[in-house]
């Protein structure tokens, strides 16, 4: 197949469940009926993602209450003093004061969660977390001398992860650093640690960069310069970046570097409800293989799905399939493959 779709992670989550999670943390329902309602979620995301064509699905991300508070609370040695929250989207307050300890045994369930994602779909899946830069921005550090050992000790955890992950059957594994973009003098670091994590891996590596998402608004503006070169020693099969938002101006990037991997192509805007045409997802997919060959070049979201509607997100992923569709058929004289 060329030109394969995807989603980067996250999906729409539905007001009930956006109700339900905060009932849960003012301990109004149980976590057992929690985990309940993360099931049904989860098997009406991927149905969504299948129904409008998409060829990569993931779970939603949808156990998860932001990008970072699912794994830090599961991390020995990660302290929360206070759990409750007002909102459920609300990040936990998280400290270390001494080292954490290096296991190579998983704490994180991340495996239990694709195995559940795996068995309600014939499709391709990608599993997707959040990587050891950006959840050690969420992190008071009493604990090390040297901030970046913080971010390495994190990358030997999700290490195992991965290593647990593989060994359940996921082929395809995708690190998000949201937070890199705004660390950019940290790069080097952040790519340091993401080799750690994808270290003895044996799965196709996708590095997921953004500018942020959190509630619907961009956290930090710029472009992808700070990215190169340094992303080229990331030890990945793609990155994925976004483009729609943006612009394509950075696409100059990939020539400019050389970059002689896949890319992650961000053809749909998660920041805006206008729902993008078809033809206009065909012509920025036209304009991305000026630079990059077709079986080089992955269709996506700029970004999760988080913070829309899931009639609105059902409609961009349509629009983002058929917009593929059309370029599918120009590349192929009409038959898609």
């Amino acid at each position: 197949m060329i030109l394969p779709t995807t989603v980067v992670g996250s999906y729409s989550v539905p007001e009930w469940l956006e109700r339900l999670k905060t009932e849960y943390y003012q301990r109004r329902i149980s976590a057992q009926h929690l985990d309940e309602i993360h099931e049904v979620a989860i098997k009406a995301a991927v149905k969504d993602q299948e129904l409008a064509g998409i060829d990569i699905v993931s779970d939603g991300e949808l156990r998860r209450d932001n990008d970072v508070d699912y794994f830090l609370a599961r991390i020995p040695g990660v302290h929360i003093p206070q759990r409750a929250k007002t909102d459920y989207f609300d990040y936990y307050d998280a400290e270390v004061t001494r080292p954490l300890a290096d296991s190579p045994d998983p704490t994180l369930e991340l495996a239990s969660d694709f195995r559940f994602t795996r068995q309600l779909t014939q499709r391709p899946v990608k599993f997707s977390f959040t990587g050891p830069f950006s959840l050690s921005r969420r992190i008071r550090d009493d604990a090390y001398e040297r901030p970046g050992d913080l971010v390495r000790a994190l990358a030997r955890r999700l290490n195992a992860e991965a290593r647990a992950l593989a060994a359940a059957g996921a082929s395809f594994l995708q690190i998000d650093e949201p937070f890199l973009a705004g660390y950019p003098e940290h790069v080097e670091l952040a790519v340091e640690a993401v080799n750690m994590v994808t270290d003895g891996v044996d799965a196709t590596w996708a590095l997921h960069v953004c500018y942020g998402n959190r509630y619907a608004r961009p956290s930090w503006e710029g472009h992808y310069d700070f990215l190169f070169p340094a992303v080229k020693a990331a030890r990945v099969d793609q990155v994925v970046l976004e483009f729609a938002r943006k612009g394509l101006d950075d696409l100059r990037l990939i020539r400019q570097h050389g970059w002689d991997k896949w890319l992650g192509f961000g053809v749909i805007d998660v920041k805006t409800v206008q729902v993008e045409t078809p033809e206009l997802v065909a012509e920025r997919i036209r304009r991305a293989l000026e630079y990059l060959p077709a079986d080089r070049l992955m269709i996506n979201p700029d970004c999760g799905l988080r913070h829309l509607a899931p009639e609105v997100a059902r409609r961009k992923l349509r629009a983002m399939v058929a917009g593929v569709a059309a370029v599918r058929a120009e590349l192929t004289g009409g038959d898609t493959p």
